[in-house]
């Protein structure tokens, strides 16, 4: 082990990563993390103003482009225009989502197709247009945000529990597609986080929210996630750290699941 495996192992050299859902929330918190690292960010997301100010708050390393990742059309632009800008894409991390804290019965129809196709469509939109671009460089990597709830059910989350249960699987099969590629494709899946989805959660069961993000913190390590605890697990994917790690499901909750 020399001082020059150990630089390019733990460190992300400038590579160009995409990030969805990057206006806030996890995306935010792991694209900051990793521009940090050197890496270099895009910023995707449907809130261009919130998107643009999260740009400007990581930095030079960072840009915002403007994408809806439930249509094909905004993808495959975004994707060009992000390719444009980096020259070649390495890596992308899926953290585009929505909830809708509902049953089958009370969910309606509308609210079913917005949180599959942001986060389940979403994700297998914004791979078909950006792993070409990876398979450019020889190398990639590929990270979905999954949940606790893609491994367990959960409570009135069924369209959720469904995005995220389809993000775990689909994280494997896609591992298998591109792996001979050398692009890897892993899956990070929080518990409760510490962030407006979170939040907003407790809006929708009409809960108070203080004792909403006191009952969330309710498990073996008893603390809310943040932001960070979900970056670093992302980095690590990133990097050549994980350079035999594909098709990897990762739970990081403070132990919510064991």
């Amino acid at each position: 082990m020399d001082s020059e495996w150990f630089e390019n192992t733990f460190g992300l050299g400038a590579r160009g990563i995409v990030v969805t859902g990057g206006a806030s929330g996890i995306g935010l918190g792991c694209a900051e993390f990793l521009a940090h690292a050197g890496a270099r960010v895009a910023l995707w997301d449907v809130n261009a103003e919130a998107g643009e100010a999260a740009a400007r708050r990581i930095g030079e390393s960072a840009f915002f482009v403007k994408c809806d990742v439930s249509s094909d059309a905004s993808c495959r632009n975004a994707a060009a225009v992000t390719a444009e800008r980096f020259g070649s894409v390495w890596g992308l991390l899926n953290a585009a989502g929505v909830i809708r804290r509902k049953n089958a019965v009370e969910l309606e129809e509308r609210d079913w197709d917005i949180v599959i196709d942001v986060g389940l469509k979403g994700a297998y939109l914004t791979a078909k247009y950006l792993v070409p671009e990876m398979e450019k460089n020889g190398a990639g990597s590929i990270v979905n945000i999954g949940s606790g709830w893609g491994v367990k059910g959960g409570p009135k989350a069924v369209a959720y529990c469904a995005a995220k249960g389809g993000i775990v699987n689909m994280t494997r099969a896609m591992a298998i597609d591109h792996g001979p590629k050398n692009i890897r494709v892993n899956c990070v899946c929080p518990g409760d986080v510490d962030t407006p989805l979170l939040r907003d959660e407790a809006r929708q069961l009409g809960y108070d929210l203080a004792k909403w993000l006191e009952e969330s913190a309710e498990r073996p390590i008893h603390r809310l996630g943040t932001p960070l605890d979900i970056a670093q697990a992302v980095y690590f994917f990133m990097s050549d750290l994980s350079s035999w790690a594909s098709g990897s499901i990762l739970v990081i909750d403070g132990g919510g699941t064991a």
